[in-house]
């Protein structure tokens, strides 16, 4: 539950907030759990809606510098060319989970439920409040943005 909370918090101190969160809400409302699902899945939906919520609320005041916008702009062409060399067979999971970490929220988070969680995307897009076809393109922008990360790093080394 804690490394659930941590992939999507990506903060150590706050997912520790989550899962105190999330098991003091989880032991006062254990007189809903209906059994219809196992219990570490109702719990594990709890620690994710309070991750997703933490997000939300870091994130309302969020800032982008214009240098950043600029650089990704100038950064997407290069990434094209670079995406056709690279070898992913010689990447470590390590590695992948690591460059997870640098995506923005929303890609992270739908990355670990996806890929490290195993949510379909109906699942995922109920959980994100998203629709289904947002949560495919969100996936799929994901994947590209993780790749060219990956292909950046691997260029560099």
């Amino acid at each position: 539950m804690y490394n659930t909370a941590l992939r999507i918090v990506n903060d150590s101190f706050e997912a520790e907030d989550v899962m105190q969160e999330a098991f003091l809400n989880a032991f006062t409302k254990l007189d809903t759990f209906k059994a219809e699902v196992p219990f570490g899945a109702w719990l594990k939906r709890i620690v994710i809606n309070k991750s997703l919520t933490q997000i939300k609320k870091n994130n309302r005041y969020s800032i982008v510098n214009l240098d950043k916008v600029k650089n990704v702009i100038s950064d997407s062409n290069d990434e094209i060319q670079a995406s056709e060399m690279i070898d992913y067979s010689t990447i470590k999971a390590k590695e992948v989970i690591k460059t997870i970490e640098k995506l923005k929220d929303n890609y992270r988070v739908a990355l670990t439920l996806s890929l490290i969680e195993g949510y379909d995307n109906e699942e995922i897009a109920g959980i994100m409040h998203i629709s289904n076809e947002n949560c495919r393109t969100t996936i799929s922008r994901a994947k590209n943005k993780l790749r060219n990360l990956i292909n950046n790093q691997t260029l560099v080394n």
